[in-house]
Formats: structure tokens, sequence, C-alpha cells
């Protein structure tokens, strides 16, 4: 079956290494070499049937993920299918599916067959799941379990999955030696740290990393090395439990590309601005260069219900020094699971932290679109508008309930500066 490294070492491009060349605008054979190098990553399983592959990383326009998935008091595979056609019609370009309620094998081989874009999982919810099913603790899970469903996940065409591998003896240790206002709030990493302080075995995902890399390179699957350390507040932020996970993953990421793997490297989640640019320097330069996968990150921790907004904000900065992959952030993130309508918002605010980082970065095809955007804006020709938003059925909305002339907008109306000297700076 295809590998997407492995064909790049060989300088052989893919067709999914061509296509998303034509459609990023990238030279093809510049975009081989990041493959290869693993300073991109082309999430394609190659068990995954019709579907548009994605390509993460250097050179590339900055991509967003939304989360969906059932929970134990919801497990509705109906409301998850309206959350994802809500997340495509948004725009995201991949989309996860978290759930730990229902059948989550059925929902997965579902969210699999209707997305059309890459889906990507946590196999450890699974294996937690499955564990407390048998009526035992999470402390009971078996290691070989897991590993069977990371393959289950392969076989059903997941394109990435988060695999919490840094978090380790040590690394749990220098977290607890050092202290923290919110401890672990990855929920895969609450579970791996329980089970190696429980059962005093580490953790299986490090210690059998090789049987993990065998499984992701037959499918192709990509392995996005999760931040189960990540901070959950600001006061956390940048802290040694935190880098010490990181400096693993650095080491784990360089074996992966050895062995012909994919990798990213997942990101904090609670950072204050000025920490920022340190963070994405750091796993760079750690990481050599690997796609940078960020949940945010969120700059303040007083806002909830407008998370969506603090997580944009720290996205659009994130991006902008060169993380490559931003992770939605919903209006009810830290409250609840989202409805349609919050998935919804939080692809499109997303989404806008993306293009202005494209922007900043100097990506002509972002930098186009907004040149299109204020030639229609100044023609005040609407129907141009739409097509250049990024949500353009709020500005039809806008317009439709207001009543408002094709000629002006709700702001100036009849006094629409740009109406008023239009003929003046037309040229002769």
């Amino acid at each position: 079956m295809k590998n997407q490294i492995v064909e790049a070492q060989k300088n052989k491009p893919t067709e999914e290494m061509i296509r998303i060349a034509q459609e990023e605008g990238v030279d093809i054979n510049v975009l081989c070499s990041y493959v290869a190098s693993g300073k991109v990553a082309i999430l394609a399983n190659n068990r995954h049937k019709n579907f548009t592959p994605k390509g993460i990383g250097k050179g590339l326009s900055v991509k967003v993920n939304a989360n969906i998935g059932t929970s134990p008091e919801k497990a509705d595979i109906k409301l998850e299918m309206e959350k994802l056609e809500m997340a495509k019609k948004a725009g995201a370009d991949t989309v996860m599916d978290l759930s730990t309620g229902g059948d989550l094998r059925e929902i997965r081989k579902t969210i699999i067959e209707h997305a059309e874009i890459p889906v990507g999982t946590v196999p450890i919810y699974e294996a937690a799941v499955e564990t407390v099913k048998k009526r035992k603790t999470i402390t009971k899970m078996d290691p070989d379990e897991l590993f069977d469903i990371i393959e289950r996940n392969g076989e059903d065409g997941v394109d990435f999955i988060t695999v919490h591998c840094g978090v380790t003896i040590k690394s749990i240790e220098r977290l607890r030696e050092q202290g923290r206002i919110t401890g672990i709030v990855s929920r895969g990493g609450a579970f791996l740290a329980e089970w190696i302080i429980i059962n005093k075995k580490e953790n299986p995902l490090y210690e059998q990393y090789d049987r993990l890399l065998a499984i992701a390179k037959k499918y192709d699957m990509t392995l996005s090395l999760g931040d189960g350390l990540r901070p959950g507040c600001i006061a956390d932020a940048t802290d040694r439990g935190q880098i010490e996970e990181l400096i693993i993953l650095g080491e784990l990421c360089s074996k992966a590309i050895e062995n012909g793997v994919q990798v990213m490297i997942e990101g904090p989640g609670h950072v204050p601005i000025n920490q920022i640019e340190t963070n994405i320097v750091l796993q760079k330069r750690l990481c050599n260069e690997a796609p940078f996968y960020v949940l945010g990150p969120i700059v303040t921790d007083i806002a909830p219900g407008y998370d969506h907004i603090t997580s944009a904000i720290g996205g659009a900065i994130a991006a902008y020094y060169g993380a490559d992959f931003l992770c939605y952030v919903t209006p009810s993130e830290h409250l609840g699971l989202p409805s349609p309508q919050d998935v919804r918002d939080g692809v499109i605010v997303t989404k806008i932290a993306a293009h202005a980082a494209d922007i900043a970065r100097g990506n002509k095809r972002a930098l186009k679109m907004d040149e299109e955007m204020s030639k229609f804006r100044k023609a005040l020709d609407w129907e141009g508008q739409f097509k250049c938003a990024i949500d353009p059925e709020k500005i039809k909305e806008f317009r439709k309930g207001r009543g408002l002339h094709d000629d002006v907008c709700s702001m100036c109306g009849e006094y629409c500066s740009m109406k008023i000297i239009k003929d003046y700076f037309q040229k002769k």
C-alpha cells in the first residue's frame, strides 16, 4: 500500500502531493522534499476512499480542524452528523471524532463515510471506554487492547490519531515536583498518567513505540503526538512539565520520520500572548520543523462562553509565528458539548485566524482573496463580496434583514464615503 513519506524519500511525488501542490500553488519538488524530511504531513490513510487529502506544514496554508463526538450522556449519531455537515459547510479542513458514548466504531465509520475530508481520532478514549464497559477501572486497561484499537482505527481509514506518547514516568515526575494550578487537563493524558502511577509501569505508547510505528506505517496513518501535559491555565504556560514532554516528542518525531511514519506535534492550550512566539520557536527547534498542531492557544482564562474568540486571537498569532494547524475552540469550551451552531461559530472564527496569519505570512492566494474583496467592496458589488467572504450567509442575512439597497451598506447609507468620491478617483 502507498506511503506518502516513503515515496517522497524516493523523490516520487504521489497523486495526493501533486493535487495539494496544484491547489496550494506551490512547487511540487519543494513539497515532495518537505514531506520526505517530515516538515509536511499528507493526511491520507491508504484505506480511506472518496475524500480530499490535506497537506499540513511548511510552505502550505494554515489548516483548521473541528472536533465533534458523543459523550456517555449524549450519544446521538444524527446530531454528530449535523455537526459534521456544519463543520464542512463552514470550511473545516479536517474533523476529529472524540466520541466516548455509544457504539464508538460504528460512529467512527459513519463519520469517515460522510466526512469527505481527513478524519482524526484519539484511540485512548476508546480503550478507556472499553475497559470501563468490562466493569474495570481505567488503570486496568490492557496495553494489547489499546494497540488492537489503534489497528482498527487504521483499518477503518482514520487519517491521523492523537497518541500521548510523551506522558512518561519521567515527565509525570517532573510535573509532580514542579506543581501546577490545573494539573493535567488533557483527558488522554490523565488516563495514561493514572495508569502509569497506579501500575508503576511505563506508558505503553512510549515503551512500545516501535509497535505503534509499525501500525501507523502500514496504513500511512499520521501520528499526532499529543500534548498530554499541556497547560490548562495561563499561570501554568511554558512550564517544566510542558517542555519536558515536548523534548520527548521531539525525539519520538525524529524516530518516526526515520521509520517512514508521518508526524505532527500537538501544542499547548492556554498561553499568554507574550509567550506564543517562544512556544512556536521551541517546538520548531526541538521537533525539526515538524507540523505544529495547536489548540488555540487560548490567551486568557476569564472568557467562558467566548473562548472561540480567545482561541482565535491566540491562533492567529501562533500561525503567524509558524504553527501549521489550528484546532478550533467553540463557545462551549469549558462548559459542555458543542451544539451544531457552536461548531459553525468555532470553525468560522478559526478560519478567520488562519486566513489572517496566511496574509501576514505572504500567502499569495490569501492576499489575492483580500484584494478581490476590496475591489468588490469599492464597486459596491455585493454578489462579489458574497463569493469572497469567509461567511457569506452572515452578510446575506444582515442585508436581507435590514432591507438595504444594493448601492449602500447600513453604516453610512446615502452618505457612503466610497460612493461620494467614486468618480474623483477613477483613472482617466
